[in-house]
């Protein structure tokens, strides 16, 4: 059964973290994805949109998935979060890209549940949070 980490743990992460990858992220301002997204860069966090539409999303220039991670960052370049804001059918999927990229950390938001999935990343060893806000998290952290 999936765990999330504790919350000493999901702080240290949202500590160190600076590049963040939102898979997911819609160039539309009223969808969740992009106002999260816009508030994370509001915590001086780098946003990297993972969206095969081609187009630019608050100032930084997407990438179609996250093999392409390195048109973005630089070779060799990870985010330090995959942040996902797709459909719970598309999470065993990212995760095994998350996986096989080695990406170090995974957090499915709010709504965003595939207990498998997150359990074989958790055990992949990729620091795993499902069924959570991560602005929430990182806003909680202010008080």
């Amino acid at each position: 059964m999936f765990a999330n980490p504790a919350q000493d743990e999901i702080e240290a992460l949202l500590a160190r973290a600076r590049t963040i990858a939102v898979v997911g992220l819609s160039s539309d301002p009223s969808r969740p994805s992009y106002r999260v997204a816009k508030a994370l860069q509001g915590f001086g966090y780098r946003i990297i949109p993972v969206n095969p539409s081609g187009t630019t999303i608050l100032g930084e220039r997407t990438v179609p998935d996250l093999d392409h991670l390195e048109a973005a960052l630089g070779p060799g370049g990870k985010p330090d979060v995959v942040d996902v804001f797709r459909r719970p059918e598309h999470v065993a999927a990212i995760v095994d890209d998350c996986i096989r990229l080695r990406l170090p950390a995974i957090w499915l938001q709010e709504g965003v549940v595939d207990e498998a999935a997150a359990a074989k990343a958790q055990a992949a060893g990729l620091f795993t949070v499902m069924d959570r806000c991560l602005f929430r998290d990182r806003a909680a952290m202010i008080r």
